[in-house]
């Protein structure tokens, strides 16, 4: 019997991983891999304490720091993938393609995916023009002209991170409206100077030679093609988070997201904790993943302590 499960290898399971192991919590961390979706990134210069890392090194990283803390505490199962939480008779069964753990309490860190563009040339320019995240790889283009595909909040705040450095940036958005999108942000957003939006619009092709040089639109109403030239194309289109294996106990939203109280990121049931981008947080990133993370570890410690 562990005192936690740990379900997830991205920057809030292994944070988690770290802090159980200093805690001297005993703990089996199931983990398909390590690293998240930052393996994918040529480049991370918004993990803090570390200037520039690129998404590889950044999980070699991550792989070091926990191993080096689990010695006889922390028991790593790598390549193991969760199917099912089952709770009973005041405890935890977690069911993985590696067998079955039981444990006092869960904290699910199982992140999620980027939903992919597919369109003509998206997967050939992919980490060479074409990336999924605006905080990781924005100041990549700094002073050049980018788009962002996707009118949602994602969308609006990876717009806002842009501006910050890019010469120009063009949200493309499918609808004549921003129904998924917070006014506020919205239009914050549309104030700057060197924003511009294309409404019911659609992507059908990234273009470039070695390197995105443009991204070919069409608006939805007139039919009509055009080419915009740009050196970065940021897809914000949603996100699909691994939460299939938890639906059977702990509340979701609408997109799949587990539901967390933010004070202390606990779920619906008593004893399951989540953190990062399988949550219902408001934004998603390392650093606010590993935070979170953290956070449920302080809370777990305690609520195992207050339960012998």
């Amino acid at each position: 019997m562990y005192d936690l499960a740990i379900i997830g290898g991205g920057p809030s399971g292994v944070a988690a991983g770290v802090y159980a192991a200093r805690k001297r919590l005993k703990t089996i961390f199931i983990a398909e891999a390590i690293g998240g979706q930052s393996t994918d990134s040529v480049g991370v210069e918004n993990w803090i304490g570390t200037i520039k890392i690129s998404g590889l090194d950044l999980a070699k990283a991550f792989e070091a720091h926990l191993k080096t803390y689990a010695s006889d505490v922390v028991d790593i199962k790598i390549g193991a993938r969760a199917t099912a939480i089952k709770k009973a008779d005041g405890h935890f069964t977690i069911t993985t393609s590696q067998g079955a753990f039981e444990a006092k309490s869960v904290l699910i860190a199982s992140g999620g995916s980027r939903k992919k563009l597919e369109v003509k040339g998206a997967a050939d320019f992919e980490n060479k023009g074409l990336t999924y995240c605006a905080s990781c790889d924005g100041p990549l283009f700094s002073g050049q002209d980018v788009a962002v595909v996707g009118g949602g909040n994602a969308g609006f705040e990876s717009a806002a991170q842009l501006l910050a450095y890019c010469k120009s940036v063009t949200l493309i958005h499918r609808s004549s409206e921003f129904t998924k999108a917070d006014a506020a942000t919205v239009e914050s957003v549309l104030a700057h100077p060197n924003m511009k939006v294309l409404k019911n619009t659609e992507p059908i092709e990234v273009k470039g030679s070695g390197f995105v040089s443009g991204l070919v639109v069409k608006n939805k109403e007139s039919g009509e093609t055009t080419e915009l030239p740009v050196a970065g194309v940021f897809v914000e289109i949603g996100m699909l988070p691994s939460t299939d294996f938890a639906k059977e106990i702990v509340a979701l939203d609408e997109y799949n997201r587990v539901k967390v109280d933010p004070k202390n990121q606990r779920t619906s049931v008593e004893g399951i904790w989540a953190a990062g981008d399988c949550t219902d947080e408001l934004y998603h990133q390392n650093n606010i993943a590993a935070g979170d993370a953290v956070k449920a570890l302080e809370d777990i410690y305690y609520w195992i302590k207050r339960a012998k």
